[in-house]
């Protein structure tokens, strides 16, 4: 396997990729000089500037580069018969996307995108779990960091959780409402949103980096029942009401982990076996999707609210 990206996501698969039975770290890829050179002293592997030469060198590849290259590089590798997990969002827009998934099904290869959180165990958890969801209330809240500021946070943290709700309601929303702000970035910082899902289903959703506080929080509301997840303690609780309206605490038993182990075990696994991974291009495609839908909104609001300061 090699990483195309040594920066501070790609440090994290370079590390635990050269612990991972099963796969051998042969290249780190990097246009920074001396970033590459000292992921190659560290692990071991060759030190590259160009993705061109990882063909013939690696079978796999983890593109962990800015979202706005994503499909420059993997394309290109997928085309070459490499099998690649991408880091998400899977592109910057839906023609990118579409490029590389339909590059993936033309030479059969595996593309896994990186939607991380839905290899946390309690998420694994809740997947498991019997449930008609109808309401979701969910907060992504950061420190503030250089990182990712190429793109929105509705594409560097609300789609996380995007997926997840589309995993979860098997269905795509039918009505979006959003609102975002820009604070610390030229991007918007904090963003809220409103999905209305076919059948009744309400998803309110809160993203921001420009927080005081890390809270990374999903709670459910289905008849009879209420879930509350913490993604960072990776913890659930499960609340039942009977039919005598007595309140039943389910003990859900869950094994803490790291989820980007997980993940890449999960890739490994289905290079292997040439099976479909969790998170595949189509399906995090539909989690881009959304979230362009919701940046059309976000936009719609701004000029709403500009036009409302003008006439003060």
């Amino acid at each position: 396997m090699g990483v195309v990206g040594a920066g501070s996501f790609g440090k994290n698969h370079l590390r635990v990729l050269s612990q991972l039975p099963g796969a051998q770290l042969v290249a780190v890829v990097d246009s920074d000089a001396a970033r590459r050179e000292a992921a190659a002293e560290q692990y071991g592997c060759a030190a590259l500037d160009d993705p061109r030469q990882l063909p013939g060198l690696a079978d796999a590849v983890v593109v962990a580069t800015p979202t706005t290259s994503h499909g420059a590089v993997a394309v290109p590798l997928l085309e070459a018969g490499l099998d690649v997990l991408v880091e998400k969002p899977i592109a910057g827009s839906m023609e990118e996307a579409r490029r590389m998934v339909e590059a993936a099904a033309a030479g059969r290869r595996v593309l896994q995108v990186g939607h991380l959180e839905r290899f946390n165990p309690a998420v694994e958890a809740l997947e498991g779990l019997k449930t008609f969801p109808l309401f979701f209330e969910i907060h992504r809240m950061s420190l503030f960091t250089p990182r990712s500021l190429d793109v929105d946070v509705v594409l560097d943290l609300m789609i996380h959780d995007l997926e997840i709700v589309l995993a979860l309601t098997g269905a795509m929303p039918e009505e979006i409402r959003a609102a975002g702000l820009s604070i610390l970035s030229s991007q918007s910082d904090i963003a809220n949103v409103r999905l209305q899902f076919p059948g009744g289903c309400v998803a309110n959703l809160t993203a921001s980096r420009a927080s005081t506080d890390q809270v990374r929080k999903l709670r459910l509301f289905a008849p009879h029942q209420y879930v509350s997840l913490d993604y960072s303690k990776q913890q659930m609780m499960v609340i039942q009401v009977g039919e005598d309206r007595q309140i039943r605490f389910q003990p859900t038993a869950i094994t803490k982990d790291e989820p980007l182990r997980r993940e890449l075990e999960h890739f490994i696994a289905c290079v292997n076996t040439r099976q479909a991974p969790r998170v595949g291009g189509v399906e995090a495609m539909r989690a881009l999707e959304v979230a362009i839908g919701i940046l059309d909104k976000i936009r719609e609001h701004a000029e709403v609210v500009a036009g409302s300061l003008a006439a003060r």
